[in-house]
C-alpha cells in the first residue's frame, strides 16, 4: 500500500511495476506480491477495476518488454519506494536540519523541480535572438529580433492563417 502521507492512490507505483513484472513473467507470484504490499486479494480486484493502476500497469509492462527489465527501471522503482524513507526522515524530530536540508535538496532536483536559470534555459525553449548591424561604423545601428516559439498544434496555425 501507498505509505507516503499524500495518499492520491491506495496503491503505490511499485505494486503497479510489481504486477507488470508479473504479468511479463519476470517477477515475483502473485501470492508474493500480495504479502509483500500487505495488500488483500480484494484490494487486488479493486485496484484491478481502477483504469489509472490498469494504465500505469500497461505502460511498465511496455517499458519491460521493449527494454527488458533495465538497471534504470529497476532503480527508479527503487527510488519511488526511497522516497517513503526520505519523508520520515524530513519529519522526523531526531534527525539534524542539515540532513534534512540535503534530503529536501535532492528531491526538488531529482523531480527536476530546481528555478530554471535565465538564459540558458530560453535557447533550450527555442527562443533565440538575431542580431543585425546595419550600415558602417560610423553609423552603426543594431536591429534585436526576438522570436519566441510558437507552441501551437499545425491545426491551430492553420486555422489561424
Amino acid at each position: 500500500m501507498d505509505r507516503l502521507p499524500l495518499r492520491h492512490t491506495k496503491w503505490s507505483d511499485r505494486l503497479a511495476f510489481d504486477i507488470a513484472l508479473l504479468l511479463e513473467k519476470s517477477g515475483e507470484t502473485l501470492d508474493e506480491v500480495i504479502e509483500r504490499h500487505a495488500i488483500t486479494p480484494n484490494d487486488m480486484l479493486a485496484f484491478n477495476d481502477d483504469p489509472i493502476f490498469r494504465k500505469k500497469v500497461e505502460i511498465y509492462r511496455d517499458e519491460i518488454r521493449e527494454k527488458g527489465v533495465t538497471f534504470r527501471l529497476k532503480a527508479r522503482a527503487q527510488a519511488e519506494e526511497l522516497l517513503v524513507t526520505s519523508w520520515q526522515l524530513i519529519h522526523s524530530p531526531e534527525v539534524s536540519p542539515a540532513v534534512k536540508a540535503d534530503l529536501i535538496k535532492s528531491t526538488v532536483k531529482w523531480g527536476n523541480l530546481e528555478p530554471k536559470k535565465e538564459g540558458t534555459d530560453a535557447e533550450a525553449e527555442g527562443r533565440f535572438t538575431i542580431t543585425i548591424n546595419l550600415g558602417e561604423s560610423a553609423h552603426q545601428m543594431t536591429q534585436v529580433i526576438e522570436h519566441e516559439p510558437d507552441n501551437r498544434t499545425d491545426a491551430e496555425f492553420i486555422d489561424a492563417s
